[in-house]
């Protein structure tokens, strides 16, 4: 008997999941319902998109398709039926499972504003969530000279990046006192709006607003201290809300996101939820690589691949992805409690690191401004292997071989163990396979391993790799 299996949810996660039940062996039926009216897109991208530095093309993902799959975008589903094991659509179709999987994602929050209705939002004051956002705020853009980003977190800075980038004079308005709290301390927050201010973006730190009024003309933000801020568009970047309403009507078990164990299975076993949706152990994800690790580990447990697979969360690596800024946060970088502590700064040249190191481990980090040693700080937090001795070469930034303390003159010296994607979790000896079975292109290595297809942050040393390899005459991959 053919298994049902339906997917509510075409982003990240739920395309992902396609791609991976599609890829492995069963006689199975995949159907993915997709809300919005597009094919899966990587969502990481908007922001490039939005500097104009790719075009829509760019940031759509590879779906699975042919025999087993049947995708429909543009449908939303109205209602879970558990006791009838059916969904119903918006249209009236009622569509069995043997298993659904919830990939509803998270929806932007709009603040609680005077002047801003949730269901009808001024034309000149969007959102930064989805492709839509990114169109109806480009189209703003258009011919704009202005903009205010509502928002100092990682979205909103990436937002105000790409807007300066395309010329509009932009200014940030954050109520914290200073700028991604949640993954810096303030002496980084400083050098970073240091940094955007060499950028054209301007930062108003530590103001809350207090309402909003826009017409044909532009927008005028008020503030908590009495002044208002004038501009052609504003952008809404307050954070986002795990979209829960299909499982709370279903009466599944939700708290901030809907409740998984360990298999990604929620209150009732013929249902899971993976991705921004899902709350595992308490934790909210939020971010792409563990989206991704949990469909791989879903589709291994649905389709008996690996019917003891669990989903075991990985310290997670956040980078801001703007073009001139270089910043990779991790772990617990906070000042307190027993350990090493080690810091420098040079915020004329945008520059700051910081190291928390305890029992010869790292266990956070801060990296603005160019720092060559960024990818073995990654690669050190990442593996939770020994610190070097010479700490001033992770500080200061001397290169430094992925787990040593000898120069990388070349990839040969990077162990095959050592993780080039973060996001999809792809390790140099990958590559090397991927290039040994015949994948001599980057973009060929990129299509075989997915290395790449996530923030793109790697993509630079995939290429390193690929030229390494294609200039080689024998290739030793060093473990």
């Amino acid at each position: 008997m053919t298994a049902r299996v339906v997917i509510v949810g075409n982003g990240m996660a739920g395309a992902r999941l396609a791609g991976e039940l599609h890829a492995r062996e069963g006689d199975r039926k995949v159907t993915v319902l997709g809300a919005e009216p597009h094919r899966a897109y990587n969502r990481i991208l908007l922001s490039t998109l939005l500097a104009g530095r790719i075009d829509e093309p760019d940031v759509e993902l590879t779906e699975a398709a042919g025999h087993g799959v049947d995708l429909r975008s543009g449908v939303p589903v109205a209602t879970i039926d558990r006791s009838a094991r059916e969904v119903r659509t918006d249209d009236g179709e009622r569509i069995g499972y043997d298993h659904l999987v919830l990939a509803t994602g998270a929806r932007a929050v709009v603040p609680p504003l005077p002047g801003l209705d949730p269901a009808n939002l001024p034309e000149r004051v969007v959102p930064f969530r989805t492709l839509d956002d990114c169109r109806r705020i480009l189209a703003a853009a258009d011919g704009a000279r202005s903009a205010l980003v509502l928002g100092g977190g990682l979205l909103g800075l990436e937002a105000a990046r790409g807007l300066a980038t395309r010329g509009l004079t932009t200014t940030v308005v954050h109520p914290r006192e200073h700028l991604m709290e949640r993954q810096l301390d303030p002496t980084a927050g400083a050098v970073l709006a240091g940094t955007l201010a060499g950028f054209g973006v301007t930062v108003q730190l530590g103001v809350s607003a207090t309402g909003v009024a826009a017409d044909a003309s532009g927008v005028r933000l008020d503030l908590a201290d009495g002044r208002s801020l004038r501009a052609d568009l504003l952008v809404l970047s307050c954070g986002v809300r795990p979209d829960t309403a299909l499982a709370q009507a279903a009466g599944l078990t939700v708290r901030r996101g809907v409740v998984v164990d360990d298999r990604l299975r929620t209150s009732d076993r013929s249902i899971s939820a993976i991705g921004d949706c899902a709350e595992h152990d308490g934790v909210l994800t939020g971010l792409v690589a563990p989206a991704w690790a949990q469909a791989q580990a879903l589709a291994d447990v649905l389709t008996g691949t690996d019917p003891l697979a669990r989903y075991r969360p990985r310290p997670v690596v956040t980078r801001l992805k703007a073009a001139g800024i270089d910043l990779a946060s991790m772990g617990d970088a906070s000042s307190g409690g027993p350990g090493e502590e080690l810091t420098f700064a040079d915020p004329t040249r945008g520059t700051y690191a910081r190291l928390r190191i305890r029992d010869e481990r790292l266990i956070g980090a801060i990296l603005l401004g160019d720092n060559p040693a960024v990818g073995t700080v990654i690669q050190l937090f990442d593996r939770g292997q020994p610190v070097p001795s010479d700490r001033r070469a992770l500080l200061l930034g001397r290169a430094l071989g992925a787990v040593g303390a000898a120069p990388a003159a070349s990839p040969a010296l990077m162990p095959d163990a050592a993780t080039v994607c973060q996001c999809n979790t792809v390790s140099k000896g990958a590559l090397v396979r991927s290039w040994r079975s015949g994948a001599r292109t980057v973009d060929a290595v990129v299509a075989a391993t997915r290395a790449g297809t996530g923030c793109g942050g790697c993509r630079d040393a995939v290429s390193g790799i690929v030229g390494w390899l294609s200039q080689a005459e024998s290739v030793e991959v060093t473990r």
